[in-house]
Formats: structure tokens, C-alpha cells, sequence
């Protein structure tokens, strides 16, 4: 029952995913534009889910006049920054539970020592190296959402 259990979290999350970075990737393309005037939004989206082979049968998680970013305020690219904070995410604290212990003081202040209290006073992928070692992998996201092994 446990192993059902344990298995049934991870359902449909490659689906979830999909859908998400489907997303994030029309919002990437979107800010890339020069000029949205005269934008046909529904023949962008199509044109670009058709470009990088998106299923037809999965949905992108919203559609673009829902990102927010079509705006003049937009600046930067919503849905792929909130995939990149959950690669972050995933990727540092994974960091904690590979030295073996969670509590141990010296790991738990890297994060306050090389991220948080560095401000932008250095370039983040030399902070981030400086906490973690090497820059952020979307492989602990990928084990979390149950799409790699975990033993991978």
C-alpha cells in the first residue's frame, strides 16, 4: 500500500511539466520579440508549440494573455523564471540532504554566507558555485518531480 502510495504523488507529473515548460518557453519566446504590435497571439502560440514539438493532446498550463507578461511593465520572462526559482529550489536543498545531515550548522549557514547576505555585490553563478560547488542542474527538479530515478 505504501508503494502505491508513494508511486500515485508522482502521477501525471510529467504531464504537469510539460505543460509548465511549454509555458515558460512561449514566454521566453514572447519577450524575445522586437514588437508585439500587430501580434496574432493565437498563431504565436501555435507556431511556436508546432516549433518545439509540443504534443497537440497537452495543453500549455495557460495561455499567454494569462502570463502577465504582455504588459508594459513585463520585463523579464514570468513562467521561465518561475521554473528556474523551482530548479534553484530543488538543486540547493538537495545540497543539504547530500552531507548526510540536514542540521549540521556549518551547511546551513553557506546559504546566508554565499547567497543571501552577498546582495548583488557578485555575479549570482559565482555565489552560487561559492555555496554549492558548480552552478544549478535541473536534475534534483527532475528526481523531485519523480521523472529521473531517484538513484540516478
Amino acid at each position: 500500500m505504501l508503494e502505491a502510495l508513494i508511486a500515485a504523488r508522482n502521477f501525471n507529473r510529467g504531464c504537469d511539466t510539460l505543460e509548465y515548460i511549454s509555458s515558460a518557453l512561449v514566454d521566453l519566446e514572447l519577450h524575445q520579440l522586437e514588437s508585439a504590435d500587430g501580434l496574432d497571439v493565437n498563431k504565436f502560440e501555435r507556431d511556436t508549440l508546432a516549433r518545439i514539438g509540443m504534443p497537440e493532446e497537452i495543453a500549455m498550463r495557460h495561455r499567454t494573455p494569462h502570463f502577465g507578461t504582455c504588459s508594459p511593465a513585463a520585463t523579464m520572462p514570468r513562467y521561465y523564471s518561475y521554473m528556474w526559482s523551482e530548479v534553484l529550489d530543488s538543486d540547493a536543498s538537495r545540497r543539504s540532504r547530500e552531507t548526510g545531515d540536514v542540521f549540521d550548522p556549518a551547511v546551513a549557514k553557506k546559504p546566508t554566507d554565499n547567497v543571501l547576505s552577498t546582495g548583488g555585490s557578485r555575479d549570482p553563478a559565482e555565489l552560487y558555485v561559492a555555496f554549492r560547488g558548480r552552478l544549478p542542474s535541473a536534475d534534483a527538479l527532475l528526481k523531485k518531480r519523480g521523472l529521473v530515478d531517484e538513484a540516478a
